[in-house]
């Protein structure tokens, strides 16, 4: 798995989000580009923003016991397959806004660095290594990027 905290992983992954256009289709799913950017930034916004709430104990139970190993090992995710609730995006975005957002939240996550993730708490998974940060970050933007032939 490709290290999203290292700079040169950084700027290959935003060149990759440079290529896409406001009329980039998609390969596979329903998601306009612009919904797919907005989507990508949810674990992001999980980190450093309060916009989304911890999930209740019985939940979170649920997410760590049963969905933290699909998000977190390298197997990548199938093609069409289920999200939660709060990655859904079903309103239109503006291409550029998400695009802007989602490159600073890359950013950001890179120029803090691998230490600053290691044990950090996950509001849906309990704290998680550096290797877990890493896997959830990098394979989910790459899965999506990929979605739209970047």
């Amino acid at each position: 798995m490709k290290n999203i905290f290292s700079q040169k992983i950084t700027e290959e992954v935003l060149e990759r989000i440079n290529n896409l256009t406001k009329d980039t289709q998609p390969k596979w799913g329903k998601m306009s580009v612009s919904q797919m950017l907005a989507h990508c930034s949810v674990t992001y916004e999980m980190v450093y923003t309060k916009k989304n709430q911890k999930p209740n104990a019985f939940t979170r139970w649920i997410l760590k016991t049963i969905v933290k190993s699909a998000v977190v090992s390298e197997k990548p995710y199938p093609k069409n397959s289920r999200t939660a609730p709060q990655f859904l995006i079903t309103d239109q975005k503006d291409f550029l806004e998400e695009k802007k957002k989602l490159e600073n939240y890359i950013i950001q996550t890179q120029e803090l660095g691998e230490t600053h993730f290691d044990g950090k708490e996950s509001n849906s998974f309990g704290k998680l290594t550096t290797a877990e940060w890493n896997i959830m970050f990098y394979k989910h933007l790459d899965h999506h990027l990929t979605q739209f032939g970047v």
